[in-house]
């Protein structure tokens, strides 16, 4: 590996399993100390034993101000600097009539999805701001450029994750702190029967049918378009929604 990341610390949320896992274990590779914050305790702790001394573990709740700040203070208590923060945590409503939604489930959307990257922002931004610099990344979805039907609420939170992205992006660029966003096709992840409204073999070949690329995303996928954001490669980068989705969006 080149350690692209040598010296970096980058805190990752919903980063026991799928995306996040995938992102942890890649940046770990490429020389950062990472922080696996998630609300599974046994899985974040797995994924830090994994890697190694190089990272610590967090049970982390994203949608709560106090736990935010509580996984920022691990992270500089560990490692002394946050250099790049990566907002993966998400939460969906099974696919299926937007009406059919109940309040609970969508203000569990509106708190992960979205309220988490302004509590992150005030965790994290201020750090960002003494140290000179640092990479926000958000993972926001093609549902936020292209909404289908069946995920209306998930839809309009990934496209409030999107321009909340770029209008961070302008506002901190003086700071030298870049913010972008990725937007992953759908994946091997757990969240897939939601957004499928079932998990079956003909349902997956018919999502499968939608990408030119003919797959579904992995996490190394999103791993790798995450690592090149967070890097030193990717300095005039900002602003962006990198679509990573095997052409879905074109």
């Amino acid at each position: 590996m080149s350690e692209r990341l040598k010296d970096k610390v980058a805190i990752i949320t919903g980063a026991a399993s799928g995306f996040g896992e995938g992102m942890a274990k890649r940046f770990a590779e490429e020389g950062a100390r990472v922080v696996v914050a998630d609300l599974n305790a046994k899985g974040a702790e797995r994924v830090a034993a994994e890697i190694g001394e190089a990272a610590i573990a967090t049970t982390t709740d994203v949608s709560q101000r106090a736990e935010i700040d509580a996984m920022v203070y691990a992270a500089m208590q560990a490692f002394g600097r946050v250099d790049i923060m990566v907002n993966n945590a998400g939460y969906t409503h099974r696919n299926g009539d937007m009406l059919g939604v109940d309040e609970q489930t969508f203000d569990l959307i509106a708190g992960i999805n979205m309220k988490a990257i302004y509590y992150s922002a005030l965790a994290v931004v201020p750090i960002m701001q003494r140290q000179g610099g640092g990479s926000i990344i958000t993972t926001a979805s093609t549902a936020g450029l292209r909404p289908r039907p069946g995920l209306t609420w998930y839809n309009a939170s990934k496209g409030w994750a999107i321009t909340a992205t770029k209008s961070m992006a302008v506002e901190l660029a003086p700071q030298n702190i870049r913010v972008n966003c990725l937007c992953p096709v759908a994946g091997e992840t757990g969240m897939l029967a939601q957004f499928m409204g079932e998990d079956t073999p003909e349902l997956r070949a018919k999502f499968r049918a939608s990408i030119p690329l003919g797959r579904l995303s992995t996490p190394l996928d999103i791993a790798n378009a995450a690592l090149w954001l967070a890097s030193d490669e990717a300095e005039f980068i900002t602003g962006v929604a990198l679509e990573v989705d095997g052409g879905r969006c074109i």
